[in-house]
């Protein structure tokens, strides 16, 4: 699984190429963290006609992204759990279901990029929602990467 999801994930390097512009230095990232209509509407009017294309293949290829990314991490969260006991070993339960709602949020995520995207829906509900579920989706990511990780270099009980 984990080689996978870096496959998927120099892909999507590649893909993001053509998104970073001066308005949109981290590529599609940009987009997700604009907060505002007006950031977001510059953002997308940086990109050109291919540049959008790559943008909304980026977002489709996301959801097979996101199994792939959410099992990975979550099934690192899951291994390190089984290394220890008592409360390290039941938070990884936890940051196990935080992993999935982080998926959740990114489906969200894209689904607001995506109706911007395809309709100019810039509003600033939208626009807001978007950078809060990619907070979100990366915060939840970021803890069950690091618990994985500190699961396998604490010492096993």
């Amino acid at each position: 699984m984990l080689a996978w999801t870096l496959v998927l994930f120099a892909i999507f390097q590649v893909i993001n190429i053509p998104l970073i512009t001066p308005p949109a230095p981290l590529g599609i990232v940009s987009h997700q963290f604009a907060l505002t209509p007006e950031k977001a509407q510059s953002v997308i009017a940086s990109w050109d006609t291919r540049a959008r294309l790559f943008a909304m293949f980026g977002l489709g290829l996301d959801y097979l992204f996101m199994a792939s990314y959410g099992l990975t991490v979550a099934l690192g969260a899951l291994l390190a759990a089984g290394r220890h006991r008592g409360r390290f070993s039941r938070l990884g339960t936890w940051v196990t279901y935080g992993v999935f709602v982080g998926i959740l949020f990114d489906g969200l995520e894209n689904f607001g990029q995506a109706n911007q995207l395809l309709n100019g829906n810039m509003t600033v509900p939208g626009t807001a929602l978007v950078g809060v579920f990619a907070t979100l989706k990366f915060t939840l990511l970021a803890f069950g990467i690091l618990y994985g990780l500190a699961g396998w270099f604490l010492p096993a009980e």
